[in-house]
């Protein structure tokens, strides 16, 4: 090789090495602003912030606020985070921890660039019991049995059915669960529930699904966009 050529090769490596520092200290930068945004607006009052759940009876579950975002990077799909701190709608129509009382509560509204730090900040926050499980995020025959036949969650959650949308109200709304929700982080939930919620209302399906139900469910889930 010649010496130009070597001149060249190293000249576009270093290049490259720059482009990736600078890439990866924008994103630092947008973490510790986004820290520094949910410190400041004290998000840990109604949100779990860091792990492991630490919940053990249901009086302490019902002291909750808001849900865990302690393993909200492993969760939710930046860029429906982005959207949704900055013009926030309700995903349950019923207000955290109740089945009865109706959500009227507005979440705090966050400047884009607010929004946008808060969510680089969030997606550093992980769970390791959180994989790649090769979970296909789309709406099945199979999955679509399963939510609605076989197991019931219809009967908490809604859904999208055509143009309508069916199902309950005392669980998330899930009929666009998929703009939001990782796949992955579903299988994980059903797989390994008490990681998350060690207390919740929602049945423990551990030894009733089988893996490769869930995985249809995770999938049928994520596919609701």
């Amino acid at each position: 090789m010649s010496v130009r050529k070597m001149h060249c090769l190293m000249g576009v490596f270093v290049a490259a090495v720059i482009l990736a520092g600078l890439t990866a200290n924008s994103s630092y930068a947008g973490s510790d602003e986004g820290k520094n945004i949910v410190n400041a607006k004290n998000c840990g009052t109604c949100h779990q912030l860091q792990g492991p759940a630490t919940e053990k009876t249901f009086e302490e579950q019902l002291k909750k606020k808001g849900p865990e975002l302690w393993y909200s990077g492993s969760k939710f799909k930046k860029e429906w985070l982005e959207g949704w701190l900055a013009n926030p709608t309700n995903i349950r129509l019923l207000k955290y921890n109740s089945i009865t009382e109706k959500n009227s509560e507005k979440h705090p509204v966050l400047s884009k660039k607010e929004a946008d730090e808060v969510a680089e900040y969030l997606m550093t926050l992980t769970a390791k019991e959180v994989t790649a499980s090769g979970i296909t995020e789309a709406v099945t025959p199979q999955g679509k049995n399963l939510f609605i036949k076989r197991y019931g969650c219809v009967g908490c959650h809604s859904i999208k059915a055509g143009a309508k949308k069916v199902g309950g109200v005392s669980g998330p709304d899930l009929s666009e669960a998929g703009k939001r929700l990782k796949g992955d982080w579903v299988y994980a939930y059903l797989k390994e529930p008490k990681v998350f919620k060690p207390v919740k209302r929602m049945p423990v399906f551990v030894g009733i699904i089988n893996d490769n139900e869930m995985k249809i469910l995770a999938g049928f889930v994520a596919g609701q966009k």
